[in-house]
C-alpha cells in the first residue's frame, strides 16, 4: 500500500524504516510538526523539493533528515505503507 504523506502530519508517532546514507538499515519512531528546539524561521530551502523528509525522532529527542526514496515501510495508524 503506497503511504501519503498527508497522513503523517497529524502528529501521531509513526515508524519509518529506510536506508542511511551509508548504506545500514535503520528504525525510527518520529513524528511530523514537532516545533520544539527550533528558532522560529525554519529551513532555508524545501525539504520536499530536495527529496528529503524532516522528522522529530523520538528515541534521540533530535531532528533527522531521511531521503524519501530510500524509505522502505511506514507504520501508522495501524497500517503498513511499503514503497516496494
Amino acid at each position: 500500500m503506497k503511504f501519503n504523506l498527508e497522513e503523517l502530519r497529524n502528529g501521531r508517532i509513526f515508524n519509518v524504516t529506510f536506508t542511511k546514507a551509508d548504506g545500514t538499515l535503520r528504525k525510527m519512531n518520529a513524528r511530523l510538526g514537532v516545533k520544539k528546539y527550533t528558532n522560529g524561521k525554519g529551513l532555508r530551502y524545501n525539504s520536499l523539493d530536495a527529496g528529503n523528509l524532516i522528522v522529530f525522532s523520538m528515541n534521540d529527542q533530535g531532528y533527522r533528515t531521511i531521503k524519501i526514496k530510500n524509505i522502505s515501510e511506514i507504520k501508522c495508524n495501524g497500517k503498513i505503507y511499503t514503497t516496494a
